[in-house]
């Protein structure tokens, strides 16, 4: 029995959903008795997630390029009664199993027999998608297609006979808009019938191989019925026997049913995969020729194709990006000045000594207050009133870049550099992905086929500016490079010293890959598909909502929850003393020569110590430090903090900071060990303390390297 749930709200939904579209489960929630099972497929950026979002509303990060799931996301819901699973097939272009992703999504379809499989395809590129949807259809009989992105094909003028595209391929066809909502009602209608068996699918299975080879092949499938008699999708297992697909022999591995393989494939040659591709291109061909209708422009050219030959030109294609850094940059660091200040008063010159007259008033004892309110509090405030602003101005604005499909032609851009530092052209992807958090882009490295490739993307990833670095770098460059020229060219200078570090990054990755390829992980690079996907105007206040709440609060709070027992540890460690000097203080004394020679200080090697766990809290962590241990007490430490920005480059000051040190912690900061979520996630995906501890080793030895250089050469020329 299932249980029927009355009509609610969808999250980001401005009105209640219908009956037809109730929403039952949500995250942390399991539905009962689930008596479907859908399976969700479609090329990259097609808006597959987004058709998954709004079927489940479990709001998965929806972005304008190409790769964001790389595993198998679950959710539910509930319809006419009936309780469904449904399961977010990673995107692919083919099922050929040539690539981990293809591979989790095609044994899926195969093995795991959902009861529904649904397509999702961009109505603006349906022939491209019609590659993977002729491939499902060999393999189940029970699918459904949803032509998404209507709106997309309307502003190019594209017009799909759906009705037609149905009765040729023999499944329903839904067209939809899944970022609006429109078609989502006749989906689930069509889900309902296919899943029920009130609509019997009779999918295409027609194909253009060459006669001969086709007949290898039914002599082949017949085979495959003879041995596996319940098997439904014979044909396909034909082909892949052909193909010596090593998931699909382990499971039918009848002798004789192999050895027939064999001789099929001697038969028909080395050249079959290539019929097979040919004859697939040419039925889409034929079937979109018959129903895709596309209005004549007058002659003029797209709109993305006149926006791509600037984006991505020799000539420009650099510049731009630099530019759009440089902007995005700028707005942060400009913008962030006024609100972090506010945030600093409130936090610390307010609400601090009312915690503090409280704890008086309740007769703690002294060291109960020092540890609550100079310990914990503080740096939680800190790294409030720091870290809100910022990210909270960048997020969105580079999800604003993301959501208009900019980032792929990033990639496209710097598609050639890594294929001449030996690496694969997909690492620019997962890069992109490790700007916003360094184990995201470790887990996208799924994405790359070679095993080699993407062990060099997992160890380099390292060196993309991660969320939790981006504050501590705009942070320094406002304090010590903005301080170093005039007033005016403050800002200017600011940008400059955070994009040079950015693009630092970028070169430190392409000299590692070139240095990784030619000795531990030598080998030759391969070739890919990149596609670059259609722009689209960005929905504002979605964008909004998704970059402050996926991303600004939830690396605030893992911030603040590694900030508040940090603050504690850091003031047990500053007022628990040995020997006539505080933990701290020895730790500090032991890591101050080495901490010089980096053109650092003691207190910053054991603030990296301390904040392992998170890059979020290096930076409260240095100033908790700096003030209680050279400041005195933590009364007097909130009385420093009070001043927001200006009182912070005081208390770095009084701490014998120059802008040479301010220099060297923001190369050290872009070059060092990875954070404890990210080491975690290096090994979880390559099973390997080898490339774990290589993963470790190569940035941080880099970062002392590049520093002691650098001051170095800083104590010899100044």
């Amino acid at each position: 029995m299932t249980k029927h749930q009355t009509p609610t709200s969808c999250e980001g939904c401005n009105s209640s959903c219908p009956s037809s579209r109730a929403l039952l489960q949500r995250k942390g929630e399991h539905t009962t008795d689930v008596r479907f099972t859908i399976a969700l497929a479609g090329n990259p950026n097609t808006g597959k997630s987004t058709v998954f979002n709004a079927l489940t509303g479990l709001k998965q990060h929806t972005g304008n390029w190409p790769g964001k799931t790389v595993g198998k996301a679950e959710g539910g819901f509930s319809y006419a009664g009936d309780d469904y699973r449904i399961v977010d097939l990673p995107g692919t272009y083919s099922l050929s199993s040539t690539s981990e992703d293809e591979e989790i999504a095609r044994d899926f379809i195969l093995f795991s027999a959902p009861d529904v499989t649904v397509i999702v395809a961009d109505a603006t590129r349906l022939e491209r998608n019609m590659n993977l949807l002729l491939q499902v259809l060999q393999i189940t009989d029970r699918a459904v297609l949803c032509v998404n992105l209507l709106d997309e094909a309307k502003r190019n003028k594209i017009e799909i006979n759906l009705n037609a595209l149905s009765r040729r391929i023999g499944i329903p066809v839904v067209g939809a808009s899944a970022r609006s909502g429109e078609g989502m009602d006749q989906l689930l209608a069509a889900i309902r019938s296919v899943a029920l068996g009130e609509y019997v699918c009779s999918p295409y299975r027609k194909n253009s191989l060459p006669k001969h080879t086709a007949q290898q092949v039914a002599l082949l499938e017949e085979a495959v019925g003879q041995y596996y008699p319940e098997v439904p999708n014979k044909q396909w297992i034909a082909y892949r026997l052909i193909e010596d697909d090593p998931s699909v022999t382990t499971r039918f591995n009848h002798p004789e049913l192999l050895e027939k393989a064999r001789e099929v494939h001697l038969v028909i040659g080395d050249n079959f995969h290539d019929q097979w591709t040919e004859a697939i291109y040419a039925d889409a061909y034929r079937i979109c020729s018959e129903v895709v209708t596309q209005a004549d422009a007058g002659g003029r050219l797209p709109l993305d194709v006149r926006l791509d030959r600037i984006l991505t030109s020799r000539a420009w294609g650099f510049p731009i990006m630099l530019l759009l850094l440089g902007g995005v940059f700028w707005l942060t660091i400009v913008g962030s000045n006024v609100p972090s200040e506010l945030l600093s008063d409130l936090l610390v010159g307010y609400i601090h000594p009312l915690l503090k007259s409280a704890m008086l008033h309740l007769h703690a004892p002294w060291w109960l207050t020092g540890f609550l309110v100079d310990g914990v509090y503080l740096t939680m405030a800190w790294v409030v009133s720091v870290m809100l602003p910022p990210m909270a101005i960048f997020f969105p604005l580079f999800t604003l870049l993301e959501d208009f499909g900019y980032l792929p032609r990033v990639a496209f851009n710097l598609d050639e550099l890594f294929r001449r530092s030996g690496a694969h052209g997909k690492q620019a992807l997962t890069m992109s992905m490790g700007f916003g958090c360094n184990a995201a882009g470790v887990v996208s490295t799924r994405i790359i086929d070679s095993e080699r490739e993407r062990l060099i993307a997992i160890i380099t990833n390292n060196f993309s500016l991660c969320n939790g670095r981006w504050p501590t770098q705009i942070l320094l460059a406002s304090l010590f490079i903005g301080a170093a020229v005039p007033t005016a060219y403050a800002g200017l200078a600011s940008i400059g010293a955070v994009l040079a570090v950015v693009l630092l990054g970028v070169g430190v990755m392409f000299a590692s890959s070139w240095v990784l390829s030619h000795t531990v992980l030598r080998g030759e690079v391969s070739t890919f598909h990149l596609e670059l996907p259609p722009y689209r105007p960005p929905q504002f206040w979605r964008t909004l909502y998704t970059s402050l709440i996926d991303r600004t609060l939830i690396v605030l709070w893992r911030a603040v929850v590694f900030a508040a027992p940090a603050g504690g540890l850091i003031w047990l460690s500053c007022n628990i003393h040995i020997g006539g000097m505080s933990i701290a203080e020895h730790l500090i004394s032991l890591l101050e020569y080495p901490g010089w020679l980096m053109g650092l200080n003691g207190v910053i090697l054991l603030a990296y110590v301390l904040a392992i766990p998170a890059n979020e809290i290096v930076m409260p962590t240095v100033l908790m430090l700096t003030t209680l241990v050279l400041g005195g007490s933590g009364s007097e430490a909130g009385v420093l903090m009070e001043g927001g920005t200006a009182e912070t480059f005081a208390v770095l000051q009084s701490g014998g900071w120059t802008l040479m040190t301010g220099v060297c912690l923001m190369l050290f900061c872009l070059l060092h060990h990875p954070c404890s979520t990210t080491i975690y996630t290096i090994y979880k995906e390559t099973g390997s303390w080898r490339w774990t501890l290589l993963s470790i080793a190569l940035p941080l030895g880099l970062g002392i390297v590049v520093t002691m250089v650098t001051a170095g050469l800083w104590r010899l020329f100044s």
